[in-house]
């Protein structure tokens, strides 16, 4: 199912996003700068090609620089990605076959807010290394 799902998403919503973040992602390493952003918006970018089956996990190792980066990101760029990321899940959650559509835009939240700091991995992973407390 995930398979199926994965596919009716790619076509519907997970290529134009995949290909706006990669973008974000080259701009944010031509400013040198911004590098950091740039690798967590291509994290990102491969996260919304193929989400159901992944998801998003704290890393251990993060500390201050990434909450710092998230803050900035989240002032920058983060919260109008997920007002995005909200307006695009209601206009999928209009029809039954896009309600599971639209819960992965919903689930891709986390991650525009604070992509430094987290890790995306595969469910199955993340249940078996993390235990039943997987943060998001």
């Amino acid at each position: 199912m995930r398979f199926v799902l994965n596919i009716i998403w790619l076509v519907l919503a997970g290529i134009p996003l995949a290909l706006a973040y990669a973008v974000a992602g080259l701009i944010c390493f031509v400013l040198i700068i911004t590098i950091p952003w740039g690798i967590a918006s291509w994290r990102i970018a491969g996260y919304v090609l193929w989400p159901f089956g992944r998801t998003v996990v704290r890393r251990g190792d993060a500390g201050v620089a990434s909450t710092l980066g998230n803050i900035i990101w989240f002032l920058v760029a983060g919260i109008w990605l997920a007002i995005g990321h909200v307006v695009s899940a209601a206009a999928l959650a209009v029809t039954i076959i896009g309600i599971p559509l639209a819960y992965a835009e919903l689930k891709i939240i986390p991650i525009t807010l604070a992509p430094l700091g987290r890790e995306v991995v595969r469910s199955d992973r993340a249940f078996a290394v993390y235990g039943s407390t997987v943060r998001v």
